[in-house]
Parts: C-alpha cells; sequence; structure tokens
C-alpha cells in the first residue's frame, strides 16, 4: 500500500503519531511544497487506486479518478480537515464519490447513446433538397457556359479538390495563367447567378 511515512520532531527523535504528519504534509501543501504532495502520493496512491479500480471496474478510467483525487487535493489541500478523520478515510470517500461519478456519467452515456441509435433517421426536407437541386443545376449550367480553359481550370480545381499550381500542372500552364483562368471562370459563374437572383 505504499511506504508509511513518519517524521521526527525538532526536539527529539520519537516517531509522531500518523495524525500530527496528516497535520504537517497537509500544512505544506497549503504552503504549495510539491513534496509534501509525493509523500502523500507514495502513502496512499495504491490505495486511491485500488477503491476506484473496485467501484469502477475499469484500470484506465480507475487511473484518470486517481489522478483527479489527488489533483483536487493539491488543488484544494485545505478541504482536508484532520480533526474530523484520517487522510486515509478522507481520501477514500473522494476517490468513492468520483469514481461513482465517474459510472454515472457513462451510463448516462450509453443510454445516450442508444437512444440516438433507437432514433428513425430525419426525414429529409423536401423544400430544401428541391431548392438545393435547382441551385446545383444553375451552378451546372452556369459552368457549361464559361469557355472550355476556365471551365476546364474550374472542374480540376472544385470538383477534383486540386490547389491552382496542381491545376497548372495537370493543365502545363504557367500558375499565372492557371490563377487567370480560375478567377475569371468564376467571376462569370458568380454574375450568371446573381443575374438568375441565385447565390454562388
Amino acid at each position: 500500500m505504499g511506504r508509511v511515512v513518519s517524521i521526527p520532531t525538532p526536539a527529539d527523535d520519537r516517531v509522531v503519531s500518523p495524525s500530527d504528519w496528516e497535520r504537517a504534509v497537509t500544512d505544506r501543501m497549503v504552503a504549495g511544497d510539491e513534496h509534501a504532495l509525493g509523500e502523500v502520493y507514495d502513502q496512499f496512491a495504491s490505495f486511491v487506486y485500488g477503491l476506484a479500480f473496485r467501484v469502477i471496474g475499469d484500470a484506465r478510467a480507475a487511473e484518470d479518478v486517481s489522478q483527479d483525487v489527488f489533483v483536487g487535493f493539491w488543488q484544494r489541500p485545505g478541504a482536508f480537515d484532520p480533526e474530523r478523520g484520517t487522510l486515509r478515510t478522507w481520501l477514500g470517500t473522494l476517490t468513492h464519490r468520483r469514481a461513482v461519478d465517474y459510472v454515472r456519467r457513462e451510463e448516462a452515456r450509453r443510454k445516450r447513446a442508444e437512444l440516438d441509435a433507437s432514433r428513425a433517421p430525419t426525414t429529409p426536407d423536401v423544400e430544401e433538397m428541391a431548392t438545393a437541386l435547382v441551385a446545383a443545376e444553375r451552378v451546372r449550367a452556369a459552368l457549361a457556359s464559361l469557355p472550355p480553359d476556365q471551365h476546364r481550370a474550374i472542374h480540376i480545381a472544385y470538383f477534383e479538390g486540386k490547389t491552382y499550381r496542381e491545376v497548372a500542372e495537370v493543365l502545363g500552364i504557367p500558375e499565372g495563367t492557371a490563377k487567370s483562368r480560375l478567377r475569371l471562370g468564376l467571376r462569370r459563374v458568380a454574375n450568371a447567378l446573381e443575374a438568375e437572383g441565385a447565390e454562388w
């Protein structure tokens, strides 16, 4: 379960009780002493992980919960009150609570996924589909009215997913020429669609 930590007092060599160590290590954490967190981790990591694993039943999730517990203690060390119980008991309560929360979240996520999977697919909006088809036809007609060199450049760029440099390479033309054809072609398409009241 990790080594048992004990520290001598400045006055003599007697071993301090665990409650004294808990007070001291908590005070050091409040002061921002990272070594104090390391001592707490060494002492209780196995206990915290084992408890989380028993609740969740998943090693990776138990590791995540364990890390969350120690990070939470580091961020709010004052939440532990040595006068109300041992650090082991407090960490155990915190671990159990967070592990149960994890299980509940996963169960809720699973139920949402099952519900989404069971829902019937949404019926497509007929009006939207008709509008999209009309727009596509207008674009197709506008492209067909372009000079062949511009039509080819736009088709390669926008329907084959090529860059203007790749368009130039495919067509065997300078990059500046490819840019010019694309720009002029797109302008003509936009003007044609605008004249029909459509958007490009």
